[in-house]
């Protein structure tokens, strides 16, 4: 049976709305998390970009669900030695079998910000999987010294550790990072519907091989409120192909996401309070076979979209 979670946006929420929402999320039946791992937001309109780890921290203080990152970038702005500490500390803040990494090549938006050269395509995936390496290596908790090609590790061990180490999950988006997914992955992450990608990766690891994807509404008195609320605030999901990697600040994203019009952006996702145009919007991830779906908020309702979700919308799915 598909599994239903909650997105927390650390683009547009400040820190204690994200805590409200996981506390919120529990309580209305939802699942597990999601939390992203962002420096900048997309947009300036979004506002916010709290440290993931601290959240993560705070969050296995005040709720029992299950926490994916999706997803930590362990190659530029922080080395994969600091993301397997972090990780490891988060594993056991939340409790035995509770904390997925999720990891990916990222986007120059966040990575760039210590004046490091943005790699390209091919070489961000030979880092991120010569990070991930590195990260199952620190989680041994042996003493640790290597030269890689990327990464140099000096007598470094972990000395905090969970009981087993957590699984590290793979966002891949095209046939050559979902190629390295298959090779390095416990499990494959993306934010489409795509069913062709859960058979690749399926085929290459078991039948049994876990899934996420997710996706974005926004809950509102009326429709037309709920567009106008996300349009403000995610221009930018509209922003095709490659730039969502490549443009360097949330200005660029401002500019880029003048070309996304109003009608266009509205033609994606659920907007408003119609609980079926809710239920409606995950048929697409249900049938393309993922394990567990995830489904983020836009705008200040979020309070509303939650309780909605558990009082009528869960249910409805589950059913």
């Amino acid at each position: 049976m598909t599994r239903f979670g909650y997105f927390l946006s650390c683009e547009e929420y400040a820190p204690d709305q994200l805590l409200e929402q996981a506390r919120l999320a529990e309580r209305a039946g939802f699942d597990s998390l999601w939390i992203s791992d962002h420096f900048h937001p997309w947009t300036n309109a979004q506002g916010q970009s709290p440290f993931v780890w601290s959240m993560i921290g705070a969050i296995a203080q005040v709720c029992d669900l299950p926490v994916t990152t999706a997803v930590t970038c362990p190659t530029v702005r922080t080395h994969p030695a600091i993301v397997a500490q972090a990780a490891a500390t988060s594993a056991v803040l939340l409790g035995e079998g509770r904390f997925t990494l999720g990891v990916g090549t990222g986007e120059a938006l966040n990575e760039h910000v210590l004046g490091d050269r943005w790699p390209h395509t091919a070489q961000r995936l030979e880092m991120l999987e010569e990070a991930v390496e590195v990260i199952r290596e620190l989680w041994t908790g042996e003493v640790v010294s290597r030269e890689g090609r990327h990464y140099t590790i000096d007598t470094a061990r972990i000395y905090t550790l969970p009981d087993q180490p957590p699984p590290i999950y793979m966002s891949a988006f095209g046939p050559k990072a979902l190629d390295v997914a298959c090779r390095i992955a416990d499990g494959f992450i993306t934010t489409q519907p795509d069913a062709e990608s859960v058979e690749t990766f399926r085929a290459a690891k078991g039948p049994d091989a876990p899934t996420q994807s997710g996706f974005k509404v926004a809950w509102g008195p009326t429709r037309d409120e709920a567009i106008d609320a996300a349009y403000e605030l995610w221009p930018n999901s509209g922003v095709p192909g490659e730039l969502s990697q490549v443009l360097p600040s949330p200005q660029h994203f401002e500019q880029a996401s003048e070309l996304v019009t109003r009608e266009a952006f509205a033609e994606k996702g659920a907007f408003g309070p119609d609980v079926a145009e809710h239920v409606e919007a995950y048929a697409p991830f249900v049938d393309a076979g993922f394990d567990e779906v995830y489904v983020a908020n836009m705008g200040p309702h979020y309070a509303d979209m939650i309780a909605a979700y558990g009082s009528d919308v869960l249910p409805q799915l589950r059913d």
